[in-house]
């Protein structure tokens, strides 16, 4: 039996996938709930999912005090703030690079956070996260709950981002490993999966009890209908930019899975 989904234009701009940068403004206004983090210097919040997602992956890495939160949630007025104040302390050159523009900022979304060592001295805008020790077992593990390490430096000329070694970005499983595993940019991944669509998804089957597909929708006009099976367990995100990205879960042996 099958149910149909009516997605509406809004959407596009809700959801763990979002592409957030220096073209594609946040324009999800929606009221949401987010989570102050453990271990944080200072109070630091996030998006529910990603915050259960980010403890246990600490508890995973045993990380203990080791490493802290630095930065996650910020409103419009708060991001704004940061760039003004980097550009009066730091130069327009400095806060190019490493400072986005209000309302092009991932961490507007709450699913973007910034993590460093546990230290005296933290350097808010740069913090310390070296490719080793803890900081590289939190890097490894991070695709296995959904994060991943959002600008890196072969990435650049995509993201339009400096290297940053401290900033992952929530975007869920199987996403994440799949970014991971074939070295996209989150840019590079919302492109990739338009080449999939629901009469041919993309099969991840990463998972021992179950496996995935994927499949992108095209917004249409208003109103986009999405046909599925009825209690069929899947999420949809919109890109923000013009469509849908659908996940749904199904079992080894080809079924989709179902709930209550």
């Amino acid at each position: 039996m099958m149910k149909t989904i009516t997605l509406s234009r809004e959407q596009v701009y809700h959801g763990n996938l979002l592409l957030v940068n220096a073209q594609y403004p946040y324009k999800d206004d929606s009221k949401k709930v987010y989570i102050s983090l453990d271990n944080s210097l200072t109070e630091v919040f996030l998006n529910r999912e990603a915050a259960n997602a980010l403890q246990l992956l600490f508890q995973k890495i045993l990380s203990g005090d080791a490493i802290v939160p630095v930065s996650g949630y910020r409103t419009l007025e708060e991001q704004t703030n940061i760039y003004n104040t980097s550009l009066k302390d730091n130069g327009e050159e400095f806060t190019q690079k490493y400072v986005a523009l209000p309302n092009h900022s991932e961490h507007q979304t709450g699913l973007a956070i910034d993590l460093g060592l546990n230290r005296p001295d933290i350097d808010f805008i740069r913090p310390d996260f070296p490719y080793d020790g803890i900081c590289e077992k939190f890097r490894r593990a991070a695709p296995d709950y959904g994060f991943i390490q959002r600008y890196t430096k072969d990435k650049e000329n995509i993201t339009g981002i400096s290297h940053e070694p401290w900033h992952f970005r929530y975007v869920g499983c199987p996403h994440s490993r799949i970014i991971g595993e074939r070295g996209f940019s989150l840019e590079e991944y919302a492109e990739f999966i338009k080449n999939y669509r629901q009469d041919r998804p993309l099969i991840c089957s990463s998972f021992s009890e179950s496996a995935v597909e994927i499949f992108y929708v095209p917004v249409s006009g208003q109103e986009t209908l999405l046909t599925i099976p009825k209690d069929a367990v899947y999420q949809i995100s919109g890109n923000n930019v013009d469509g849908f990205i659908v996940t749904v879960w199904r079992n080894t042996n080809g079924q989709k899975l179902f709930g209550n």
